[in-house]
């Protein structure tokens, strides 16, 4: 399964101009910890709860009417979608941080990653590969004991 099979899509977005307060509400409506910020349908950065905390909240500023582009991480890595889970969760890993934006050859978001989404796959993977072993060695058929 790709990338775009776990993810969050269509992706939560905001424009750099719109405030801080509007972007936590999305968020919130969304029940996301991150938006991808877009102009002109691009990926210029993203907005996450730590962005909220150590640049709103600690440095007092009004989310009513910073705008989103003062508060954004600015450097953000990106995944493409054929790039494996295992991979996409190094990154994240190595990289310190929990959500990831997808995006196409035109940097154009397609989902958004996050932690809790390869967490949740995982668990679907395991739980049905106990589930297949638990049938296999629960089978009595010709041949069983």
């Amino acid at each position: 399964m790709g990338l775009l099979g776990i993810a969050s899509v269509p992706p939560a977005t905001v424009s750099a101009s719109s405030t801080v307060l509007e972007a936590v509400q999305l968020m919130n409506r969304n029940e996301v910890g991150a938006v991808a910020v877009v102009e002109g349908g691009k990926l210029v950065g993203i907005f996450t709860e730590r962005d909220l905390m150590n640049r709103v909240v600690l440095e007092r500023k009004d989310p009513e009417t910073a705008p989103v582009s003062a508060v954004m991480t600015r450097e953000v890595t990106s995944a493409k979608r054929d790039m494996p889970c295992g991979q996409a969760l190094e990154l994240m890993v190595n990289g310190r941080f929990r959500h990831l934006p997808i995006v196409d050859d035109q940097n154009r978001v397609l989902g958004m990653l996050s932690l809790r989404n390869i967490l949740e796959h995982a668990i679907e993977d395991l739980t049905y590969q106990v589930d297949s072993m638990v049938k296999f060695f629960s089978a009595d058929g010709p041949g069983g004991d």
